[in-house]
């Protein structure tokens, strides 16, 4: 597990607009939905986190490498942009687990005759199947 890495919030841009969808009077008053802008190359995220992110074919990325994250789901601002915030912090630690590497094997003997022996059964099984010759 790595640490979590907090990500500085004067290098993120955060936007109160009005929410979309059904909400009545409210969500046509009041701006509740926020939008996050988080710029990847311009942050202070280590190289390896920020050619990673910029690698990820995620739709929240843009070409020039900006992560915009809406967050419209609860009825008060502050609550949105605790989730959104939530969200970037998700996004940036998916990166930042780095996997084992695969070690290559051969496969056993013994497995390769179990694959060759259920080959040859399923030959069998669709010989079978065939029209008979007289």
């Amino acid at each position: 597990m790595t640490a979590r890495l907090p990500v500085p919030l004067h290098e993120v841009e955060l936007s109160a607009v009005r929410a979309q969808g059904a909400g009545g009077q409210n969500v046509n008053k009041v701006s509740s939905a926020i939008h996050l802008r988080f710029d990847i190359r311009a942050s202070s995220l280590p190289d390896v986190l920020k050619m990673r992110l910029l690698a990820l074919a995620d739709r929240r990325i843009s070409h020039e490498g900006v992560v915009v994250i809406k967050s419209q789901e609860y009825r008060t601002q502050e609550q949105n942009r605790a989730a959104a915030l939530e969200r970037l912090e998700a996004l940036i630690d998916s990166v930042s687990v780095t996997r084992k590497a695969r070690v290559a094997t051969r496969p056993t003997r013994a497995s390769k005759l179990r694959r060759l022996d259920g080959k040859a059964r399923k030959g069998e099984v669709k010989a079978g199947r065939r029209r008979v010759l007289e």
